[in-house]
């Protein structure tokens, strides 16, 4: 098997622990690096969140912290959904100490040492566009950049704007002009891997060790969505894994994404062109469905392999 050499850069975030136990169980990825940024809670919260996740799973994977703010301007944490703590209350033991550095850093030096590195973002972009930004030729030992971002139809933070693209659409633009592949796995997409009752308790009847039962008790933990009537959550940033583990799950087409860097109240929207209506070249891969009962078994069966 080919292993994919890649990064996680996240804000964990209760469907970020999910997406890092997923990779990190999955022979397919070499995880060489987890980058942190602060998002849906403050970085004071997801530094120490990412190294409990890694420890839970005992991996060695160095985490590094990264930016406490976007480019411009300051994150706001969506404490509604993944709680004060990010993790929603769920506690995890301490995992061990972040290394050394900052993540721009540490993302420049894994594409100075290998040929081709996949970029997973499951946070805002901030430190993937600080890392290209200023060392632009690294883009070309870039494979992939795969992000859960953006919406072509309605937000979920503003009417606009999904929660990461919203949070910096400065950085998200750096990205979508690297000229490297952009897969986006938007709210669209993410709503189809709909958490519910059933398919916890399918998860649990798997048994596994506490990486499996923490996952259950953070799912169990998430408010169920107005949106679906209550039946159940989106779970979002392990579709971006999945992506990379089985495309077979997925379909999806080429478009051209611009995002709005205004300050107005379309701030963080992605203007996605699925019909080619504006014709200019596509710019991004959009996931448009997913075979749920698939991505499903996909996690379980990896989760219950993990200690």
């Amino acid at each position: 098997m080919m292993r994919r050499v890649c990064l996680i850069d996240t804000d964990p975030g209760t469907d970020d622990a999910i997406a890092l136990w997923l990779a990190l169980a999955s022979p397919e990825l070499d995880l060489r690096l987890v980058t942190v940024a602060g998002g849906n809670v403050g970085l004071e919260r997801t530094l120490p969140n990412a190294r409990a996740i890694l420890g839970l799973a005992r991996s060695g994977v160095p985490v590094v912290a990264g930016a406490d703010r976007p480019l411009l301007g300051a994150f706001t944490p969506e404490t509604r959904v993944h709680g004060a703590d990010g993790l929603g209350g769920v506690i995890l033991p301490e995992g061990p100490p972040s290394a050394p550095g900052i993540a721009a850093d540490a993302i420049r030096d894994l594409l100075r040492r290998e040929e081709s590195v996949t970029l997973i973002g499951i946070g805002p972009a901030t430190n993937f566009a600080l890392a290209l930004a200023t060392e632009p030729a690294l883009a070309d030992r870039v494979e992939e950049i795969v992000l859960m971002t953006g919406a072509w139809a309605e937000g979920n933070i503003t009417p606009s704007a999904e929660f990461n693209a919203w949070s910096d659409p400065e950085s998200l633009g750096v990205l979508l002009a690297s000229g490297r592949p952009v897969t986006l796995a938007t709210l669209e997409l993410t709503a189809q891997a709909l958490v519910t009752p059933a398919r916890i308790a399918t998860l649990r009847a798997r048994g596994g060790g506490v990486c499996l039962d923490a996952a259950a008790r953070i799912m169990e933990g998430v408010p169920t969505s107005r949106r679906f009537d209550h039946r159940g959550h989106p779970l979002h940033d392990p579709c971006a894994v999945a992506w990379l583990l089985a495309p077979g799950l997925f379909t999806s087409r080429p478009v051209h994404v611009h995002v709005d860097c205004g300050h107005g109240p379309s701030r963080g929207r992605t203007v996605v062109d699925r019909w080619e209506r504006t014709g200019q070249a596509p710019n991004a891969r959009l996931l448009e469905t997913l075979d749920a009962e698939g991505f499903f078994a996909l996690l379980g069966e990896r989760l219950a392999a993990l200690p």
